[in-house]
């Protein structure tokens, strides 16, 4: 009780009220239903961070609804100062306030009611969340994504680009912005599944020593490999967050309540904190760091453009009207243009060209995405669903937590810290990425030789701490069997 009385002062009513003291009395309706969605996201984030069990895609759904549509447009609303120049009026800010919180109603009843379904199996989550890794896979990933390191990275700029800034990595080779993009996301979601599967790999106390040899010869190689293809560098903050704290998480003491909630806090932290000024390496000619107050960091900075592109999205469909088909655009963002010419662009773009910029690498939230196919019902729909699959998937996980080397163990976390790109948008950018990092780990991983049965009150008992390799005779009788 003292902890949620602690985290509730410091999130409903300190930063908020810091905030507000600056109020110039601007867009007052607006301001008001603000102050409802900023109540909304503390409680929701106080909830995850003084429970008793580890929510993690909770975790990084309310950090990113509190900080980005629940901080942010509190202070540019009682401000009235924006990062991006294109206003709107003060109906629109309501409309978006609005918007907001509708989304984040959905979210909670969809999570409200799949923890009331929480003791009914799901035929699809459970037995594929319970996939165990395969030694032979790991080994082949492993192998694949050092290749694909010493043909990519001299085509890259050498390894030394990937230590100078992302725009040096983005100009050092003659090609088009697919395909540079194409050739880091290949290099840098294999290399790091690989690590993640060489380190939680199961371990024989006994016999199968060309495994053991193999996966410590191959360790220290997988992690430099991804000091240089992973570093917050040359890599996009979200993205290097997400590979760092998959892998803090990824130890046991970690995935316990009270380390978990120790750890989250101080993520919180430093989001509100330090997450501002940590893009110090995007550009090769650095400015100087200048510490500004928590508000004008808020209204000023372009990483908080989230609630300013709600309200243009907003302004472009009363203009445009509903897109339904943009909708397909993320489905099947593989189909290239000069087979589908009318494929939709991302919204980020869309908005940024109705806005009149100059630059398009701009945000588009999952609001405002799916506001635009088909209006309130639309954002009901999918953040209802969010919200219940998120929950479904914590619980699971929640289960699981003492069984290192399933599929849950590793990919919950990573999923549910990359979820704040998945917020933020726009889709057809991140959903090719982000497939990547949902599918890799399913070619490392196989199914569970026998359903796990969940008790209905604690986790299951602990595995083995021998490796579950089939026939007697370990990684050489796999390798018999392939051939």
């Amino acid at each position: 009780m003292a902890a949620v009385c602690a985290w509730a002062a410091v999130l409903i009513g300190l930063l908020p009220g810091l905030i507000l003291q600056t109020s110039e009395g601007h867009i007052l309706a607006a301001l008001v239903v603000q102050c409802v969605v900023v109540a909304h996201t503390g409680c929701a984030l106080t909830w995850v961070l003084t429970g008793t069990s580890v929510r993690f895609v909770a975790f990084g759904f309310w950090l990113f609804a509190y900080v980005w549509l629940g901080l942010a447009p509190l202070a540019m609303l009682a401000t009235d100062t924006y990062p991006l120049g294109y206003r709107t009026d003060d109906a629109n800010a309501f409309s978006v306030t609005v918007l907001i919180e509708v989304g984040l109603l959905a979210y909670s009843a969809g999570s409200a009611l799949a923890a009331r379904r929480a003791e009914k199996r799901s035929p699809v989550l459970e037995p594929l969340l319970c996939r165990r890794l395969a030694p032979l896979p790991v080994l082949l990933l492993s192998g694949l994504s050092l290749v694909l390191a010493v043909v990519l990275i001299p085509r890259m700029g050498g390894w030394a680009a990937f230590f100078t800034s992302r725009q040096a990595l983005w100009q050092s080779e003659a090609a088009t912005d697919t395909e540079r993009t194409l050739r880091t996301w290949i290099l840098a979601v294999p290399a790091f599944w690989a690590l993640m599967g060489l380190i939680h790999l199961p371990r024989r106390t006994t016999g199968d020593r060309l495994l053991r040899g193999v996966r410590w010869m191959l360790l220290p190689l997988l992690l430099g490999l991804n000091v240089v293809v992973n570093n917050p560098i040359s890599r996009p903050r979200f993205w290097a967050g997400t590979v760092l704290l998959a892998l803090l998480f990824s130890w046991s003491r970690f995935n316990r309540p009270r380390v978990f909630r120790i750890t989250a806090a101080a993520l919180t932290a430093m989001v509100l904190l330090v997450f501002p000024y940590s893009d110090y390496f995007r550009y090769s000619q650095r400015e100087a760091v200048h510490v500004v107050s928590l508000t004008e960091q808020l209204t000023s900075n372009m990483d908080y453009d989230s609630f300013q592109q709600m309200q243009t999205g907003v302004d472009y469909v009363e203009k445009n009207g509903f897109s339904p088909s943009d909708a397909l655009g993320p489905v099947v963002f593989m189909v290239p243009r000069s087979v589908w010419p009318e494929k939709p662009q991302a919204l980020g773009i869309t908005l940024a060209q109705h806005a009149g910029y100059e630059f398009w690498n701009l945000s588009a939230p999952l609001w405002i995405e799916s506001y635009t196919w088909a209006g309130f019902p639309a954002v009901v729909a999918v953040f209802w669903l969010l919200g219940a699959a998120g929950r479904r998937v914590d619980d699971i996980r929640e289960r699981l937590r003492d069984r290192p080397a399933t599929l849950a163990f590793l990919l919950v976390p990573a999923f549910a810290f990359y979820q704040l790109i998945f917020l933020r948008g726009s889709l057809l950018a991140i959903v090719g990425p982000m497939l990547l990092l949902l599918i890799t780990p399913l070619f490392i991983t196989r199914r569970a030789a026998r359903s796990i049965r969940f008790p209905s009150q604690a986790p299951p008992p602990a595995p083995p701490s021998h490796a579950s390799i089939p026939g007697t005779g370990g990684i050489r009788d796999q390798l018999r069997q392939l051939r």
